[in-house]
C-alpha cells in the first residue's frame, strides 16, 4: 500500500511538472513579446526581457516544474515519471493556440504525436539505472573514455553552432538554437544526476559535499543552465512556440538518453529486441521532427478563397457585354 501511495505522489508531481513547464514556455514568450515593444529583442542580443514580470513568472514556473520533476523521481520509478514529460508539449501547444494565437497545422499535430510516441517508446524500454553509492562512482563513470569523447564532441558542436551558425543561420533555422540547448542539456542532466545523488546521500547521513566532484558537477549544472536559458529565449522569441517546445523536447530527450547509455552502459544489460525497439523509437522521433519542420509555417498562412471557374460560353457573353 505504501508503494502505491508513493506512485500516486510521483504521478501527481510528474503531471504538475508538465503543467508548470508547459505553461512556462507561453508565459515567457508573453514577456518576450512585451519586451520587444520597449527594447531590443532577445533574438538580436537584447536582454530587456529581464525587466518584464511575465518573463520572470515564466522562469519561476519552469523552476517549480523542474523541482517537481526532480522530486517525482524520489517517489516513483523513472519509467512512470519520464514519459509524462511529453504532457508539457501538449499543454504548451494548447496554450499557444488559445493565448498566443499560434495555430498548429494538422500535419504539425501529427508530427507532435509522432514525437511523443517515439519518445515514450524509448523511455518505456529504457533499462533501469544502476544504483550509485557515492558521487565518486559517478565521477569514475564520467571520466571513462567513452563519455569523455561524447562530452568533447558536444562541446565542439556547441562551440561551432555559437561561433559560426548563430550569426549566419540563427534567425532562419530553428535547429541552431535548439541544437545548442539540446547538446548542452544532455551534459546538464548527467551533472544534475550527480548532484541529485549527492543530495540524496547527504540527506541520508553520508555527506557528499566534502568531495570536490560534487562542487564540480554543481558548477557544470549552473553554467550549462545559463547557456540553455539564453538560447532557449532566442528560440522562443524567433519561432513558433508550438514548434519550439516539441522539437526541443525530442532532441533533448533523445540526446539525454544517448548520453545516459554511454555513461551508465545501459545497453550492456539489454536484449536485442529491447535495443531494436529503442531504435524504432528514434526513427519515429526523426519522422515527427521532419513533419514539424516542414509544416511549422502552414498554420499561419491565410486561407485563400476557392478559385472561380467560368464556362467558355459565360466568358464569351461577358466579353460581348463589355464591348
Amino acid at each position: 500500500m505504501e508503494a502505491t501511495r508513493d506512485n500516486v505522489t510521483g504521478l501527481i508531481l510528474a503531471v504538475s511538472s508538465s503543467v508548470f513547464i508547459g505553461s512556462s514556455f507561453i508565459i515567457k514568450k508573453m514577456g518576450l513579446r512585451k519586451a520587444a515593444t520597449t527594447g531590443k529583442r532577445a533574438a538580436t542580443g537584447g536582454h530587456s526581457y529581464l525587466l518584464e514580470p511575465f518573463w520572470w513568472i515564466g522562469m519561476i514556473s519552469m523552476i517549480v516544474g523542474e523541482i517537481a520533476n526532480f522530486a517525482a523521481y524520489a517517489f516513483a520509478p523513472a519509467l512512470l515519471v519520464t514519459p509524462l514529460g511529453a504532457l508539457s508539449i501538449i499543454f504548451s501547444a494548447v496554450l499557444a493556440h488559445f493565448i498566443l494565437k499560434e495555430r498548429l497545422h494538422i500535419f504539425g499535430v501529427l508530427g507532435c504525436a509522432l514525437c511523443v510516441v517515439g519518445s515514450t517508446t524509448i523511455v518505456l524500454h529504457a533499462p533501469h539505472e544502476r544504483i550509485i553509492h557515492s558521487v565518486t562512482e559517478v565521477w569514475e563513470l564520467a571520466t571513462e573514455p567513452g563519455f569523455i569523447l561524447y562530452t568533447c564532441a558536444m562541446v565542439i558542436l556547441v562551440g561551432f553552432l555559437i561561433v559560426y551558425c548563430v550569426p549566419r543561420y540563427g534567425q532562419t533555422h530553428m535547429i541552431v538554437y535548439i541544437g545548442i540547448c539540446s547538446f548542452t542539456g544532455s551534459i546538464t542532466v548527467m551533472a544534475v544526476k550527480a548532484v541529485g545523488i549527492a543530495l540524496k546521500l547527504t540527506f541520508e547521513g553520508t555527506n557528499q559535499f566534502k568531495y570536490f566532484q560534487t562542487w564540480f558537477f554543481t558548477m557544470v549544472v549552473i553554467g550549462c543552465c545559463l547557456l540553455q536559458i539564453n538560447y532557449l529565449n532566442k528560440a522562443l522569441d524567433t519561432f513558433n512556440t508550438a514548434v519550439v517546445s516539441p522539437v526541443y523536447y525530442v532532441m533533448f530527450t533523445s540526446l539525454t538518453i544517448f548520453a545516459s547509455i554511454i555513461m551508465f552502459k545501459d545497453w550492456d544489460s539489454q536484449s536485442a529486441s529491447q535495443i531494436a525497439t529503442e531504435l524504432c523509437g528514434f526513427v519515429t522521433i526523426l519522422s515527427g521532427t521532419f513533419l514539424l519542420h516542414k509544416t511549422k509555417d502552414m498554420g499561419d498562412k491565410p486561407v485563400l478563397p476557392p478559385p472561380v471557374f467560368m464556362t467558355p460560353d459565360h466568358t464569351r457573353s461577358n466579353s460581348q457585354e463589355a464591348r
